[in-house]
């Protein structure tokens, strides 16, 4: 069965950090670029974050830059989300997603594979 996996949501308070992990099972990530997107309560889903398969290339959303770092290991078949500095705003479910090999667009049907989602919730 082939399925993408978050991990490593949780509560924080603002400017706290989290690192997501998105772990895949039944096919190996090192195939694909992998985008990270957040839905907050009332809005569409986002593109945050983009990593091509090459991993020379890494895209972020104006919102996260200079916050958020992207990275991937192979070897453990997981890419990660570091999460600094995080704000209210940056309350929502985070999904990973994998798809294509270059991170020219978030545009969602690019994707083929999506994680269930993890919560993250920065709040005091």
């Amino acid at each position: 069965q082939l399925q993408l996996v978050e991990s490593g949501g949780g509560l924080v308070q603002p400017g706290g950090s989290l690192r997501l992990s998105c772990a895949a099972s039944g096919f190996t990530l090192d195939s694909y670029a992998i985008g990270w997107f957040r839905q907050a309560p009332g809005k569409e889903r986002e593109g945050v974050s983009c990593i091509s398969r090459s991993g020379s290339t890494t895209k972020y959303a104006d919102s996260v830059k200079g916050r958020f770092t992207i990275s991937r290991d192979n070897a453990k078949n997981t890419v990660y989300l570091q999460m600094n500095s995080l704000k209210p705003e940056d309350t929502a479910i985070y999904y990973c997603a994998a798809g294509g090999v270059s991170c020219l667009t978030y545009a969602e049907r690019n994707y083929g594979y999506w994680g269930q989602g993890t919560q993250v919730t920065v709040s005091s």
